[in-house]
């Protein structure tokens, strides 16, 4: 058991003093304060608020710097559009005024209605045979063929010839004997024949 400590005169007064100041407590207080209390409101602890983590890369979306599809980038060009954006093998003068129908063919040949087993070997015979003569000019005539009908799912060219011819110009054994090729103007066919300028020999 701790001794007791014996109060200096001063803690005495300073005791005593306090003690003055005390109320007796009635029952019913000391009653309440001996009563367990029951919390009746649980206690809510705040959800601390996290900062969201800086992301790793910039928001974007998928596809954002495509340069967008022209409608008809799936179409194929016209032989027209095709043979516009070949190069220039020819004098311009002279271009200028073929196309402008200001220079007259120096012979034609017309394979409109032949098949192409028919045509291919004509054209061939035709454009070797006016490069030995020493012509410049001829018009090739396919004619703008006819829409038929069309049954399946996918779409058939309408006239064949005026879409091939030009590639037969192109290959051999016509490539080397053909400068330039243009589609002609209204008074020598239109669309539906050609401008075959030819090589010297």
């Amino acid at each position: 058991m701790a001794r007791r400590r014996i109060l200096k005169p001063e803690e005495e007064a300073l005791w005593h003093e306090v003690a003055r100041t005390i109320r007796p407590t009635s029952e019913a207080a000391l009653a309440r304060l001996r009563k367990p209390v029951h919390l009746t409101e649980s206690v809510v602890h705040p959800t601390p608020v996290v900062p969201d983590p800086k992301p790793l890369f910039a928001a974007f979306r998928l596809g954002e710097k495509a340069r967008p599809l022209r409608s008809a980038a799936f179409i194929a060009p016209t032989p027209a559009e095709a043979l516009a954006q070949a190069p220039l093998q020819m004098d311009a003068r002279k271009h200028a005024k073929m196309t402008r129908g200001k220079l007259d063919p120096e012979a034609r040949i017309d394979l409109h209605g032949m098949t192409m087993a028919e045509a291919h070997p004509e054209l061939i015979r035709f454009i070797l045979n006016a490069q030995t003569a020493g012509m410049r000019l001829v018009l090739v005539i396919t004619g703008k063929g006819k829409s038929g009908p069309d049954h399946g799912p996918i779409p058939t060219r309408m006239g064949v010839l005026r879409h091939q011819v030009p590639h037969w110009l192109q290959m051999a054994p016509l490539g080397p004997a053909v400068l330039q090729i243009t589609e002609a103007h209204l008074k020598h066919g239109g669309g539906g024949a050609y401008y075959v300028y030819l090589r010297r020999l």
